[in-house]
């Protein structure tokens, strides 16, 4: 014979505030952090968080750009743009505003 449980509690259907939500979206989207492990802390399902932040509408790791039409003036310096370092001790540098087919040039002469 089968037997079968009847729960006669109330439903253990919580209810979660936005601050809330954010809270545990923040916590398990942080870098390192463990969706799983945030769940499992919370109780919830994982599916959970990933259709909170679905709702919430988080973008799923884009960055916003920003394009000038020219470079600030006060944005280039004396640092170089990019360094070349060989494990025998010499470096190359080549400056920020250095023309490109000279730096095209140089990387082809390293390779």
């Amino acid at each position: 014979m089968a037997y079968s449980t009847l729960i006669t509690g109330p439903e253990r259907r919580r209810r979660w505030s936005e601050d809330q939500k954010l809270a545990l979206l923040a916590a398990a989207f942080a870098p390192g952090a463990s969706v799983a492990e945030v769940a499992r802390q919370a109780e919830i399902c994982t599916s959970l968080l990933y259709r909170w932040r679905q709702s919430i509408g988080a973008s799923s790791g884009f960055a916003p750009v920003i394009v000038r039409s020219e470079p600030a003036a006060d944005r280039l310096s004396a640092e170089p743009a990019l360094v070349v370092e060989f494990a025998a001790g010499p470096r190359v540098l080549i400056a920020g505003g250095a023309p490109e087919a000279l730096v095209a040039a140089t990387l082809r002469a390293l390779r």
